[in-house]
């Protein structure tokens, strides 16, 4: 097991005089995914943010790379944390492709202009994202999946030792959900920490380690192969869901897809 590239000790937060996060400890290593789930208001957002450094917490410690998160400037941070708010926020008269290249910018500076190693890092991460095609289209003028995938490339860019993101498929399709995760499971496996908030549990037990949050408190934390995991997720959301695995088509066929002959899904009722 690698060492933790970020670290959460005792997190307590709170919003007015509501407590949301009760004294939460993770690590998030580099090459591995974890995907935060749980019922509504179990503090997934505040926690990524929390992680992120936007918000500081009223106990507990924060570790980058093994010193206090605060140690580090906003530009030290920004070139290692790269973060994806629930509502990601870009200017929309901005087009698509400046959008994306503002993932550079911790790297630049605000003076600092561009070089060739910036401008192939933003193709690279536009054909990844497939937004090549509208790349010269205003944010304010793209479809609620188009803006995403802009908004993630952003994210992409940045190419920070750690992923935060806050429900990242929200607006895409089917087939680009399926691209999302592809990509950020390469990236881990290059050695990036990701961690991303999602509420399709569908697509969060494709993860490597999933991390149950019930009302501001770890439930559970391991890989979704581990029973006591998923026993703690149906009784999370209380009882409505149930979780099966069935053979993937790839395995059956006889070749391997993420390395294992099947997968988790989710169903509701009884």
């Amino acid at each position: 097991m690698s060492a933790p590239v970020l670290e959460a000790d005792g997190l307590c937060v709170a919003l007015g005089a509501r407590p949301v996060l009760d004294r939460v400890t993770l690590r998030l290593a580099p090459g591995c995914w974890t995907a935060i789930v749980g019922p509504n208001g179990a503090g997934k957002s505040t926690l990524l943010s929390t992680l992120a450094g936007l918000r500081p917490p009223a106990a507990g410690s924060l570790r980058l790379h093994g010193r206090p998160l605060t140690a580090w400037t906003p530009r030290e941070r920004a070139m290692r944390i790269a973060w994806l708010g629930q509502h990601g926020e870009a200017e929309g008269d901005l087009a698509a492709r400046e959008v994306v290249a503002l993932g550079r910018l911790p790297h630049l500076g605000l003076l600092g202009a561009p070089g060739p190693r910036d401008e192939a890092i933003v193709d690279a991460v536009m054909r990844e994202t497939e937004c090549e095609a509208f790349a010269g289209r205003r944010l304010d003028a793209l479809s609620g999946g188009e803006r995403q995938r802009v908004l993630i490339a952003r994210v992409l860019a940045v190419e920070a030792g750690v992923l935060l993101l806050d429900e990242p498929t929200t607006h895409l399709d089917a087939p680009h959900q399926r691209a999302l995760l592809r990509s950020l499971r390469a990236r881990a496996a290059r050695g990036a920490a990701v961690a991303t908030v999602l509420h399709d549990l569908g697509l969060a037990l494709a993860a490597d380690r999933l991390l149950v949050l019930v009302q501001g408190r770890v439930a559970a934390d391991g890989p979704p192969a581990d029973p006591t995991v998923r026993e703690v997720l149906v009784h999370a959301f209380g009882g409505a869901i149930r979780i099966l695995r069935v053979p993937d088509e790839t395995a059956a066929a006889g070749g391997k897809e993420g390395g294992t002959p099947g997968r988790w899904i989710v169903v509701t009722g009884d």
